[in-house]
């Protein structure tokens, strides 16, 4: 299918057809392929014992913290890991060992060992932590393996066709999408969010997000750290360890907002995203590149081989996003200087905002004139519902406890067979802001129509994240 929907789309640009021509021939293919793919599914894995049944394709160090959230459920087993490498593998392994429970079959070798796994083991949920390359991919072979709820790392994907595959995929098989973009629950976002929709802002207006994170010593390491010790040597790629194996290439050959949904997740939630609002166009622009160049004279001398390499990626890359309902977006990525991190949140009403550096909000007729308030004293009045709740539980957890609870609400949309919390439009919505900004810079800045992957259904979907 894939093939012949990559050829039919080239006979019918060639022939002029166009945009609109694409999204019927999606459409058609779709549904030409519903009746083949209804034969191939698997059932829903049985629960004979009761328990859901989770596979992870990926188990290196994110992958375990899912592994860890999955497992305080309660109702839940491992029934298969995969992996390419021996090491991640062995090491998850001892993860699991700690919860007494069962080994669960590993699927190890080749690159395409993971559709041997999908193809021989029945699962509730699969949870896919592989490098960005391979997200979408996993994510589209897992759907058409049956599997009805698949858990995505972020981004969802990185091009714009791979975003059609996810939707066009979900939507032909049934099966469930949800984007595991942690951000969304974290616990001041979630309040943020809950300010919003009680009016707190007034009507919203304008929102700024984005990734802000110096990434110099992840993407460069020795092959034994994690991150890079001073005086260390300098590798990339195959030789490195854990994400400067394949994160670093990213910076080589690209040049735009690579990794927006850490920012524009929250955001979206904020603004309606896909549910009465959409994302309308995007204009993006990328500075120079300096930054990794440097920090590799700084820390291998000038001649050392990374020294000859040209990295494409803009130091910063500025994207702004404007909105049906008329509301705009800037989306700022910024990896390769030296700062601390800040996602630089800032949602904007006619009544007041909330800052995300500074940790400031303001509401007119409640804040003294031109004063900034702490954020803790509004968040604390008004945190969210799902924190207060389980604040107890999630407080061992992942980056600050927001990794319980995402797994916590998605898991409960397992057991209730409730649509993905943040569903395939979201993750491909999202994850577009990468392949448009990149065109978009390559143009020049040039304005790029945002495409509307509900196919025009979020004139009437709901709210349904945190509700």
């Amino acid at each position: 299918m894939e093939n012949a929907r990559r050829n039919f789309i080239k006979k019918m640009t060639a022939a002029g057809i166009g945009a609109a021509g694409i999204i019927a021939a999606d459409k058609a293919l779709a549904a030409e392929s519903t009746q083949q793919q209804a034969s191939k599914k698997k059932k829903p894995a049985g629960k004979d014992d009761g328990k859901l049944k989770f596979g992870f394709i990926g188990t290196g160090s994110r992958c375990q913290e899912h592994i860890r959230n999955v497992m305080a459920m309660g109702d839940t087993k491992i029934v298969a890991i995969c992996d390419i490498q021996q090491g991640a593998i062995e090491k998850t392994l001892k993860h699991i060992a700690k919860y007494n429970v069962a080994e669960p079959k590993v699927y190890t070798g080749s690159d395409l060992e993971f559709e041997k796994m999908l193809n021989n083991e029945e699962f509730d949920c699969v949870i896919i932590a592989s490098p960005w390359e391979w997200h979408s991919a996993m994510s589209v072979k897992a759907m058409k393996s049956g599997v009805p709820y698949v858990g995505v790392e972020v981004s969802a994907a990185n091009t714009l066709e791979e975003c059609w595959d996810l939707v066009n995929t979900s939507e032909a098989t049934g099966s469930h999408l949800n984007i595991l973009e942690n951000v969304c629950y974290r616990r001041d976002v979630m309040a943020a969010l809950n300010m919003t929709r009680l009016g707190l802002f007034g009507e919203i207006v304008h929102g700024r997000c984005g990734y802000q994170h110096d990434l110099r010593d992840v993407k460069f390491n020795d092959g034994t750290n994690y991150n890079y010790k001073k005086g260390g040597e300098l590798r990339m790629g195959p030789t490195a360890f854990s994400e400067a194996q394949w994160r670093t290439q990213h910076s080589v050959t690209r040049n735009g907002d690579i990794y927006p949904t850490h920012g524009i997740g929250p955001v979206a939630n904020c603004m309606d995203i896909n549910r009465g609002n959409r994302f309308l166009s995007l204009t993006a622009m990328a500075t120079k590149s300096r930054g990794l160049h440097k920090f590799v004279v700084d820390n291998g001398g000038a001649n050392h081989e990374y020294a000859k390499i040209n990295f494409n990626l803009g130091d910063i890359v500025t994207s702004m996003i404007r909105c049906t309902n008329g509301e705009t977006i800037i989306v700022t990525h910024d990896t390769n200087l030296p700062r601390p991190y800040s996602l630089g949140f800032r949602v904007q009403g006619t009544e007041g905002l909330w800052m995300n550096d500074g940790e400031n909000v303001y509401v007119e007729g409640q804040s003294k004139p031109h004063t900034w308030d702490n954020a803790d004293v509004w968040f604390k009045k008004y945190d969210h519902k799902m924190w207060s709740d389980l604040d107890a539980k999630a407080r061992q957890a992942g980056h600050g406890g927001m990794d319980y609870i995402m797994m916590y609400d998605f898991v409960d949309a397992i057991r209730n067979k409730k649509p993905a919390p943040m569903d395939c439009y979201d993750a491909a919505a999202w994850s577009a802001i990468s392949g448009l900004s990149e065109m978009s810079v390559a143009r020049g800045g040039a304005l790029i129509d945002f495409p509307d992957f509900t196919r025009g259904q979020w004139v009437h979907r709901k709210r349904a994240f945190a509700m």
